[in-house]
């Protein structure tokens, strides 16, 4: 099954047009967002709309197929954040120098396998938290 454009506007409009993992919003960014799965399809997840969430090309590129990674603070295997299941607040912190700190194993390692604090990543989130244009607001 593919994922529609209903369905990619049903994605696009319950994110409020934000990343669901870096909290960018869409009109930030050059490129579209994509609609990813959040479980890949490879590993059991569906189309249905409860496993899918809207992703910037970076955080969508950079998951890819993984579903876990290792916790930076003890290295165990670590699930990653789940927008559908999970609360982005309860696992993430933004910081006015634009770094997105884990808070939770599934943070930490979300934050890890997405890279979320690369130089550049960084560098354009404290440019537009200084615009007043970060984070995305829902």
């Amino acid at each position: 099954m593919t994922i529609g454009a209903a369905q990619r506007r049903l994605v696009r409009e319950r994110a409020g047009a934000c990343c669901e993992y870096c909290r960018l919003a869409e009109h930030d960014r050059l490129s579209s967002f994509h609609v990813d799965h959040i479980i890949p399809v490879k590993h059991g997840g569906t189309d249905h709309s409860a496993n899918l969430c809207l992703a910037c090309y970076k955080c969508n590129g950079y998951k890819g197929a993984n579903v876990a990674g290792l916790d930076s603070e003890t290295g165990a295997a670590t699930k990653l954040y789940h927008p559908r299941l999970q609360h982005w607040d309860d696992h993430f912190e933004w910081k006015p120098d634009g770094m997105i700190i884990g808070l939770t194993p599934e943070g930490r390692t979300t934050s890890t396998v997405l890279r979320m604090n690369d130089t550049s990543r960084v560098q354009h989130r404290e440019a537009l938290l200084e615009l007043g244009s970060y984070p995305c607001q829902k």
